[in-house]
């Protein structure tokens, strides 16, 4: 799906970004492409750093409908001129870049090259991809596990992936892109995110627990969202009283990374309703922009785990439950009762067959979000 996917966007645009944490997948994601006419280049290598130095003449070199993988793109010293000259003078040439942040992740990138990119953000496997790619449908192993594909499909758990993937994510990803020098802060708040997954940030109490400011926090929180390490969900409202209105809820990027953070070596059952919402996440931004995904809560506590606003006031809502048989009323009344325009999704690991179900007043399609 994620290559029917950068196909339809080659459609309206000659250039791809294609990013995601390290190891996510990008390199071999690039490589299925299976073209004939595939220039496949490693921006890691000096030799292609050289190759690439003359932009023009490396372009004007390959033949016409050519499909050109820059994989690590942001090691380039200039990649910005490449692409948009690539895009400009050359748009008969399909170009996937890769990285593992987006483009405002390093002042290499001097051109956004709006209106001559479209961006693809390739998240760890979803659930759906398990059973119909990587045949594998024991959820607790996705979850324990994570969905990058090494340590997920790996016979046994090897602890030392994770250490070795802070390791490189620090040094590649943050200290080279960001130019940022106190590991030492940098990491104890990535770990405390980890660890607190699925809960509201609250910028003071991360500032005392971790001995950094606040302007030192936010930049940090921002380094990681353009890094793709967190995901952060705004509140949804509408100006209404007792809503709450700023606070975002921040999710890791991968369960996996959660569970080793915590020392899980197995799941409980109390524990997999918030990791099934880290995999929902995943499958919402997939099928909507990641702007689009929201989540609202009243003052009083009540809460839906994830909204997606339409048009003509219609919002849509997701509630995420191992069994739709445990679905609470209360914050699904007090959220219609402010925007009773929308349909109501329960959405569950285990369902083959979307139905509908009502209760009281409501009716509910139950679902496992399979994508499109």
């Amino acid at each position: 799906m994620w290559v029917k996917q950068i196909k339809q966007a080659w459609s309206s645009r000659s250039i791809v970004w294609l990013s995601g944490v390290r190891r996510v997948g990008k390199t071999t994601l690039a490589k299925m492409l299976n073209d004939e006419e595939l220039v496949y280049r490693n921006c890691d290598l000096p030799s292609v750093v050289r190759e690439l130095n003359d932009p023009e003449l490396f372009l004007s070199s390959l033949a016409e409908s050519t499909l050109v993988v820059l994989d690590e793109v942001h090691q380039l010293p200039d990649p910005s001129t490449l692409l948009k000259i690539a895009a400009d003078e050359h748009p008969d040439k399909k170009i996937l870049a890769t990285g593992s942040s987006t483009l405002a992740a390093t002042e290499k990138f001097r051109d956004s090259l709006t209106g001559r990119k479209l961006s693809i953000h390739l998240c760890p496997v979803l659930w759906e991809e398990c059973s119909s790619t990587f045949d594998i449908h024991d959820l607790d192993r996705r979850l324990l596990r994570g969905g990058l594909p090494e340590p997920l499909l790996a016979s046994d758990f090897n602890e030392s992936f994770y250490r070795e993937w802070f390791d490189s994510f620090y040094a590649r990803d943050i200290a080279e892109l960001f130019q940022l020098r106190n590991r030492t802060g940098f990491m104890t708040l990535f770990h405390l995110l980890l660890h607190q997954s699925g809960g509201q940030l609250d910028y003071t109490k991360l500032g005392k627990e971790t001995g950094l400011s606040r302007p030192t926090v936010s930049s940090y929180l921002e380094a990681l969202t353009i890094s793709h390490a967190i995901q952060l969900v705004s509140p949804f409202h509408a100006g209404g009283r007792g809503e709450i209105l700023r606070r975002p809820k921040c999710y890791a990027f991968d369960t996996g990374f959660v569970c080793w953070e915590r020392g899980w070596d197995s799941i409980r059952e109390s524990d997999r309703g918030i990791l099934w919402e880290h995999l929902v996440l995943d499958a919402l931004r997939y099928r909507y922009s990641p702007d689009r995904v929201l989540y609202w809560r009243d003052k009083s506590g009540k809460e839906i785990d994830f909204v997606v606003p339409g048009r003509g006031n219609v919002v849509d809502l997701y509630e995420c439950k191992m069994n739709p048989d445990n679905l609470e009323l209360d914050p699904i009344r007090a959220f219609r009762s402010r925007y009773p325009k929308g349909s109501n999704f329960v959405v569950s690991p285990f369902i083959t067959n979307p139905y509908r179900f009502s209760r009281e007043e409501f009716v509910f399609e139950a679902t496992s979000l399979q994508p499109s």
